[in-house]
């Protein structure tokens, strides 16, 4: 389990040097790219296999961590590759879709994804095989058949496959070769003794400033999503996680303060009456016990700026 974080260190921090407060967090953050980058190329030589699985719950930074990890492995000569699982959902269909309890599309459930393709791809990329990986698009919830990527692996190539899925059985158990890494936000936030900050809180934080910001959906409609996105987690993606070679903690100790503006701002326009108000009402005092640390201070390959935006990664 993960050292927690403590209040008191990261406002004295935050208040006395933000830029060096920052500048600190990132180097941690870069080191254990760079260490997990060279296990990722000593264990995939070792298995002779080429594909990463790369798996983690919503709000985790899975897609900036498998690009940095990418750019860690070009740098140690090996040349890799980043493919989103979202590119393998199906068209949600009326008769066969998985459903939530309330009768809702189950967008968590691994049953969105399709499966037979996936794996298919995973040993054609083995056999040294091009394949063409499809692109689905989340405005019309349909998969474009007009588009597709494709990839062929060399000798010396590795292909990161991330999403919340990857370790699930009936993804994992069909490339048993394939190293594992899980990523999640895993570092609590204490005071004393005291938990001040929860570590799904600041994966909710991400999740509400970067709907807000980019995908045009309100703090409200996020809180009410929420429920479900951890159902989902708690079923089809958490009693995986040990199955990973590295269990990666994605948070830093500087990420609250930044995404404090952010996350006020969005929370305080929620209204009475959602869903998960009294958690609501814990959170946005636990908010204000931090101090604020200006974004200018977040480099552009953090990966915070999936959440905030101005990141160097394009999604």
């Amino acid at each position: 389990m993960p050292y927690p974080y403590y209040i008191d260190i990261i406002n004295s921090k935050a208040s006395g040097d933000p830029e060096g407060f920052a500048k600190e967090c990132e180097a941690i953050f870069n080191r254990k790219v760079a260490e997990t980058a060279a296990t990722i190329a000593e264990k995939t030589s070792e298995l002779d296999s080429h594909v990463v699985l790369l798996s983690g719950p919503s709000g985790s930074g899975k897609t900036t961590t498998a690009r940095k990890i990418c750019d860690a492995l070009k740098r140690i000569g090996v040349l890799a590759h980043t493919v989103s699982m979202d590119e393998y959902f199906v068209t949600p269909n009326q008769e066969s879709s998985p459903l939530t309890e309330d009768g809702e599309y189950d967008r968590e459930s691994p049953y969105c994804l399709d499966l037979e393709l996936l794996n298919a791809h995973f040993h054609a990329l083995e056999r040294g095989e091009e394949i063409l990986i499809p692109h689905f698009d989340f405005t019309k919830q349909a998969r474009d058949l007009a588009k597709t990527s494709p990839l062929k692996l060399n000798k010396n190539e590795i292909v990161i496959f991330e999403g919340i899925h990857s370790l699930n059985d009936m993804v994992a158990d069909e490339h048993p070769n394939a190293f594992k890494l899980y990523i999640s936000a895993r570092s609590d936030v204490k005071h004393y003794g005291r938990l001040c900050f929860k570590r799904t809180w600041t994966r909710l934080l991400r999740r509400v400033v970067r709907d807000e910001l980019f995908r045009g959906t309100g703090a409200a409609d996020t809180l009410k999503m929420w429920a479900n996105v951890r159902y989902g987690e708690r079923t089809y993606i958490s009693p995986f996680k040990y199955k990973a070679d590295i269990l990666f903690d994605s948070s830093m100790e500087y990420e609250v303060p930044i995404m404090k503006r952010f996350a006020l701002k969005a929370l305080n326009d929620v209204p009475d009456g959602i869903e998960r108000l009294d958690e609501l009402r814990t959170l946005l005092p636990a908010l204000e016990e931090f101090e604020t640390v200006d974004a200018s201070f977040v480099p552009g390959d953090s990966i915070l700026r999936e959440f905030i935006g101005g990141g160097i990664y394009a999604h």
